[in-house]
C-alpha cells in the first residue's frame, strides 16, 4: 500500500467525482504525492502538523498504471507519485486521520 493525506472536503468531493485529482500543492507540482508506511508518519509532521479534520487514503500501487512514478525527495527516498488522476478503483480504503492528545496524528495503516 500507498498512502495519500489530505482534507476530508477534498477526499468527500473526490468520492462524489470518482476520482482524485489532487489537493492545490499536487496540483501545484503536476503529480499527486503519495508516501510508503515508512514515510507517511514524516509526512503528517512536515506537512500537515496540528491539522484536523484529515483522511488518510490507501491505495494499491499496481492499480495505479504507468503514471505512478517513484522519484527521490526527501534526503534521497524514492516517494510515490502519481502523474494523473487517482480513480476510485485504486482505492483500498480511507480513514480518518485524527489528531491525538499530543498533538500529533495517531496512525493505523491497518484497514
Amino acid at each position: 500500500m500507498i498512502y495519500k493525506i489530505c482534507t476530508a472536503t477534498e477526499w468527500r468531493d473526490a468520492e462524489a467525482r470518482g476520482s482524485f485529482t489532487g489537493s492545490a500543492v499536487d496540483i501545484a507540482d503536476g503529480f499527486i504525492h503519495f508516501s510508503t508506511a515508512t514515510q507517511v508518519e514524516e509526512t503528517a509532521r512536515r506537512h500537515f502538523a496540528g491539522q484536523t479534520d484529515l483522511v488518510l487514503v490507501a491505495v494499491d500501487p499496481d492499480a495505479l498504471g504507468d503514471g505512478l512514478k517513484w522519484e527521490p525527495s526527501r534526503g534521497g527516498d524514492l516517494f510515490p507519485h502519481l502523474y494523473g488522476a487517482l480513480k476510485a478503483k485504486a482505492v483500498f480504503a480511507a480513514n480518518s486521520l485524527p489528531l491525538g492528545a499530543d498533538g500529533t496524528h495517531q496512525f493505523s495503516t491497518e484497514f
